[in-house]
Formats: C-alpha cells, sequence, structure tokens
C-alpha cells in the first residue's frame, strides 16, 4: 500500500470519537475528536490522571480503544498498523532503555523494528543533532538521566516517522537540556515533521506550541490556536487606586463595565486589546476625568496560559464553556 505524504497544513491525523473504558469500568478517555495538521506543534495539557498518556498510547497502537478510531495520513491504526506505526515515533515518559547496550546499537535497532533499511548516516545525523554522537559507544547504563531521554528522543527518529510524540520528554531535566530540546523540536518542526506533546510546564507550551490542547477527566474539552486561546479567555485588566472613595459608580460610567472594590477605593476595568493594538482606556480615563473621579495610581494585567488552563480544568463537570476540537 502507497503511504501518501500529506501536504503541510492538510490533516495528517484525526482522532474520532475516540474512548477507552477499561475492564473495571474507568473511563480514561471519552468521545475524544481532535484533528491535527502535518507540520503543526500542538500541546496537551491537563493534570496528572486526565487522560493525556492513555489518548497518546492509543493513537501509537500501544493501548486498544473500546471505541472510536484514529487515522494517520488515511490509514486506519488497526486495519493498517503496519503502515500507521512506520509513521509515528514515540518517546516515552520513562525512562526505559537496555542498560548494557550502546548507543549506536540501541538507536539503530529501533529502526530495524520498523523494517526500515540500515542507514548509518541517518543514525550519525541523529545522533549528532541530539549531541549524541560523542556518546555513540557509550553503554546506556552509563549515561546521565539527560542523556538517556536523548536517547530516547533517537530512537523515537531512527525510522525517520512524520508524527513524533513527546510524553513529558523535559520531566526530570535541568533547565539547560529543557532549551536543547525545545530547540531540537523546532527543527524538527522546520523539517515537516508533527509534533504532540504533553507537558506540565506550561510556560513551554505558551512558547513553541502553535495549538493547545487540554484534556480532563478523559475529556478533550478545548483546543485552541494558542494566540486565539489567549485572546479569548486571557483577561487583561485595568486597576485604578482611587484617592477617595466611592459609593457607587456614576452612570456615565455605566457603558464601560467598571466593577468597584467592597471598599470603593480601586476600579477594575477588563478589556480586550485589537490586533491593531486599539483599546478604550484612554475612552476611560477621560469619562473618569470628566466625572471628577481621582487616581493615584494604576497597572495593567494579562491572565497567563497558566490562569487560564487553571481555569478550564477547575470548570464544572457539564463542560459548559468548552471550546471546539477542530
Amino acid at each position: 500500500m502507497t503511504i501518501i505524504e500529506p501536504e503541510v497544513g492538510s490533516t495528517i491525523l484525526s482522532v474520532q470519537q475516540l474512548s477507552k473504558v477499561y475492564a473495571g469500568g474507568f473511563e480514561a478517555l471519552k468521545s475524544v475528536n481532535l484533528d491535527i495538521k502535518a507540520g503543526e506543534i500542538i500541546a496537551l495539557l491537563g493534570p496528572n490522571g486526565a487522560g493525556k498518556t492513555t489518548l497518546i498510547s492509543t493513537i501509537c497502537g500501544l493501548v486498544q480503544p473500546s471505541s472510536g478510531r484514529v487515522l494517520v495520513a488515511g490509514h486506519d491504526i488497526t486495519t493498517d498498523y503496519r503502515i500507521t506505526r512506520s509513521l509515528i515515533g514515540l518517546v516515552p515518559q520513562e525512562l526505559t532503555t537496555d542498560s548494557f547496550e550502546t548507543v549506536w546499537n540501541t538507536v539503530s535497532f529501533s529502526r530495524g523494528l520498523f523494517g526500515r533499511a540500515p542507514d548509518p548516516a541517518h543514525i550519525e545525523r541523529v545522533l549528532r543533532s541530539l549531541s549524541l554522537w560523542d556518546k555513540k559507544d557509550n553503554m546506556l547504563r552509563t549515561l546521565s538521566g539527560g542523556m538517556k531521554r536523548r536517547v530516547l528522543i533517537a530512537k523515537a527518529l531512527s525510522h525517520e516517522p512524520r508524527i513524533l510524540f513527546l510524553d513529558e520528554p523535559t520531566a526530570g531535566v535541568d533547565v539547560s537540556l529543557r532549551r536543547d530540546m525545545w530547540a531540537i523540536v523546532s527543527d524538527l518542526r522546520a523539517n515537516g515533521v508533527t509534533i504532540i506533546l504533553t507537558t506540565h510546564y506550561i510556560e513551554e507550551a505558551e512558547e513553541i506550541a502553535d495549538r493547545i490542547g487540554v484534556i480532563n477527566h478523559g475529556e478533550l474539552i478545548l483546543v485552541e490556536e494558542k494566540r486565539a486561546l489567549m485572546a479569548k479567555l486571557g483577561k487583561k485588566q485595568l486597576e485604578l487606586e482611587l484617592f477617595e472613595p466611592l459609593e457607587g459608580l456614576p452612570t456615565s460610567l455605566a457603558p464601560f463595565g467598571l466593577e468597584l472594590s467592597a471598599n470603593g477605593l480601586k476600579l477594575i476595568y477588563t478589556f480586550e486589546t485589537t490586533e491593531s493594538g486599539e483599546n478604550n482606556i484612554s475612552s476611560v480615563l477621560e469619562a473618569l476625568r470628566e466625572a471628577g473621579i481621582t487616581f493615584k495610581d494604576l497597572h495593567t494585567s494579562q491572565s497567563s496560559l497558566e490562569e487560564i488552563f487553571v481555569g478550564l480544568v477547575n470548570q464544572p463537570a457539564d463542560g459548559s464553556a468548552r471550546g471546539a476540537t477542530k
């Protein structure tokens, strides 16, 4: 069967009504729908036990779904297992390596597992890109935890996959190594590799991901383009500290939706900034001046991705504020 290489921007992975119920009745995944485009980076966020690893493991063929289907480049992961698995690379969360094998041999062996012909030049490129070339003859048991994690990435890239799953790839590594890994991720994306990662480091998702997905209690409650998510759910506020307390807001200020603190000494204005950078702050300040209200200090703030994430996972179980998953 011929594998058609997806164009950048077209759908390379389609998850359709995917559910997983374990023998004891626990629902790890609940009708998950998700389309991922070729060449994008998507970050999946969620608390421990939310279903992130189960979702990845199911897509990679390591967990049998209870219902639903997954298509990789148009091929079903169940009926076309060999093709779909050859298109996917997985860097697991746990450090699982053969302690008494060398770096070169374990990466080369991984390539052979997918039926790919030996290609020493490719293995060398992968090891050099991960700063492992000088360790190629070392046994894995002699490597640091960070280096072992690099070996896991090298194994996942050994058969030249088009989709790379990274399950908590920087857990337990130092800051410098974490930065190196994200540089590697950027390089892979530049070469057309699609990246799906789970992470607890929300600032990393905010920095490198094109889209953010939030999963909680087995449900994908939101998938949104990062900037759109920040604009839609990230509150921007102007806080003004007044010289004298107000008993109430003048009617002239009603159009701005200002909030008055309980002690009457602070006004809060929540606003959005358009793409051109415009907002109504100047109009608010002018209206305050006309109403004779003076303030001694002001400052602005904006919700971070972390605050948005916390707000989403703490929503009621009915999920009334969920977004689209396409």
